[in-house]
């Protein structure tokens, strides 16, 4: 009933909003008659401030249309990417013709902010979300109106929020492979839960989370929304804070905690500087102090636009946080959507790093209820954690405004970024251009070692293996079958330095190719060995190692001699590497060369 009361209340209220607003502007217009009266401005200021009180105000829009990053103008495009019954993933994407400033945006973090669902749009975290923007890539949760919900949907539990939140982290993994995780207030307690159950069944969580201003135990410094919920019973709220949507809304006969209620809670906190507020603002209008003005209406725009929120969801808030505590108590168990009971257990989570952002002068979460994370997930070593306390910061300022800008958001930019994986490079593959180039082709092989290696004793033999050539035609009458053509190849070996490469060059090109340098590599032709440096040897080459006997032995380091160009031998210091002669070739075909 008092819902019906108080929609009927508004529709009346309507059309004498919208007369005050006419009135304001005409009176506030130089070029009317009326708009000349001594008393113009004062009425006028009268009209507008009437019209704001009175007038119903809808979901505001983020607006965020271009960004700035290092000076370079950014376009930001705003897309829902996932579309729930009661929240929609959104996408800020960042657009840009500009080389340099792409190719920084591109590899920079991903952040899902996890917006509240506690009376306001996501839209409160408009300032958050912009100055996030400048160094990250951006997803956040956007809860709708619970009134704007058909019952067809069903209910909405704590459970579901928690469900949610682990979808959408999922979501963004899958598109990037990993991403961070920001709440602020209320959330923090569900996204606790969700990345908890993550790491209990062994999936991937995210690399940190950021919780801002939440009542993780709100048993710590209670300020005046912690009394409320504890002092009054579970059945009070039900009672007395629950009613149905009117036939007026498409979730009509749905059971809500309707955000009229929520906004008279938060004017109530701080009745005393809603009035200087409002009192000021009439005062700027007759100065004609239009940036004091503006900066009014843009605040009590977002302000005054709240949500209903679904009943079951809220009552399970004020029981599961405020009064059972069963997150810090261990007790809380959460719903899956397949139907399976789980336990949430925060020292399950170990690989996530974690950081907790409260305000010296936060009313609404008190001191020391955002830290108490820190007690609770007993995996993440004290290497990985952060808490950071913004002085002179109260609740909104942790998130919005200049606090925010300059002492917050510096502190939360470094977090995320030291734990932020760097991206390397792909090697190029070797020997691709060569395989392109002609046919047949062998693979370069090469082995780097950069510790002692061990091999078994004797030493390893090098055996030349031969790279197929095209097939020779021969008579019928010669042989019954055609025998391929073989060239001989041969084995390389070089051993400098602790490291051992080997590769493989034809036996025509081995002299030609002898140079005096280091380190330097044995040739075996036909038991003839030559020395030639190893990165002269072409990239086409082949080889196969023949290993000894099981015995097992350390093979020194030691450097090639250098030789002359038409030298026919290299001396190793301490065990000299030699290569065999080339196997005869059998008349069948060569097996290709791994």
């Amino acid at each position: 009933m008092l819902y019906q009361l108080y929609e009927t209340q508004r529709a009346l209220m309507e059309p004498f909003s919208d007369l005050a607003s006419f009135a304001a502007k005409s009176l506030s217009n130089p070029l009317s008659l009326v708009g000349q009266s001594p008393f113009s401005q004062r009425l006028s200021a009268s009209y507008d401030l009437m019209h704001r009180l009175g007038k119903d105000y809808e979901k505001p829009e983020f607006g965020l249309r271009t960004i700035d990053v290092d000076g370079v103008e950014v376009a930001v495009h705003e897309r829902i990417e996932l579309k729930k019954p009661f929240c929609d993933l959104i996408r800020f994407k960042r657009l840009t013709d500009d080389a340099a400033t792409l190719d920084k945006i591109k590899d920079q973090p991903v952040v899902l902010i996890v917006a509240p669902l506690s009376g306001h749009y996501a839209t409160l975290l408009r300032d958050t979300v912009k100055t996030m923007l400048q160094d990250h890539k951006v997803y956040i949760t956007d809860w709708k109106n619970a009134r704007l919900v058909p019952m067809s949907e069903g209910e909405f539990h704590l459970d579901d929020y928690v469900n949610y939140v682990q979808e959408f982290i999922r979501h963004v993994q899958s598109k990037y492979g990993n991403c961070h995780v920001m709440s602020v207030c209320q959330p923090t307690v569900p996204v606790l839960a969700a990345v908890s159950l993550m790491a209990g069944r062994g999936e991937k969580t995210p690399l940190t989370m950021t919780m801002m201003g939440g009542p993780i135990d709100a048993r710590k410094s209670p300020t005046a929304v912690n009394n409320l919920a504890m002092n009054k019973s579970y059945e009070w709220f039900e009672n007395n804070v629950i009613y149905r949507v009117p036939s007026s809304f498409p979730g009509a006969g749905r059971r809500v905690y309707p955000g009229f209620l929520q906004h008279t809670g938060f004017v109530a906190m701080n009745p005393d500087h809603h009035a200087k507020s409002h009192y000021d603002y009439f005062k700027d209008l007759i100065k004609g102090d239009d940036v004091s003005t503006e900066a009014h209406r843009k605040f009590y725009d977002e302000y005054n636009a709240v949500l209903d929120m679904d009943a079951d969801y809220y009552l399970d808030t004020i029981k599961v946080v405020f009064q059972d505590f069963s997150l810090v108590s261990g007790t809380w168990d959460v719903k899956s959507p397949s139907g399976k009971i789980e336990r949430v257990r925060p020292s399950a989570i170990t690989t996530t790093a974690l950081m907790s952002v409260e305000g010296e002068l936060d009313d609404i979460s008190g001191s020391g209820q955002t830290r108490a994370v820190h007690d609770i997930c007993t995996g993440v070593v004290s290497t990985q954690q952060r808490h950071f306390e913004a002085q002179g910061a109260g609740h909104y300022g942790i998130f919005s405004g200049r606090r925010w800008r300059d002492l917050v958001y510096p502190e939360v930019r470094a977090f995320i970024k030291g734990h932020q994986p760097s991206k390397l490079k792909a090697a190029p593959a070797v020997g691709a251009a060569t395989k392109a180039a002609a046919a047949p082709k062998a693979r370069a092989v090469k082995r780097t070692d950069t510790a002692p290696t061990l091999f078994s004793a004797p030493a390893p033999k090098l055996v030349a293996v031969p790279a197929p050539a095209a097939k020779a035609k021969v008579p019928a009458k010669a042989v019954k079958k055609a025998t391929p053509v073989v060239k001989p190849v041969v084995s390389v070996a070089a051993v400098a330095e602790r490291k051992l490469e080997v590769v493989a060059v034809p036996a025509a090109k081995a002299e030609a190719a002898a140079v005096a340098a280091l380190p330097a590599v044995v040739i075996d032709v036909q038991a003839a060995p030559v020395t030639v440096p190893a990165e002269k040897a072409p990239a086409q080459a082949t080889l196969a190692l023949e290993p000894a006997k099981t015995v097992a032995s350390k093979l020194p380091a030691a450097k090639a001699t250098a030789t002359a160009p038409a030298a026919k031998a290299a001396s190793v210091n301490a065990a000299p590497v030699k290569a065999k002669a080339a196997p005869t070739v059998a008349a069948k075909k060569a097996p290709q060369a791994k």
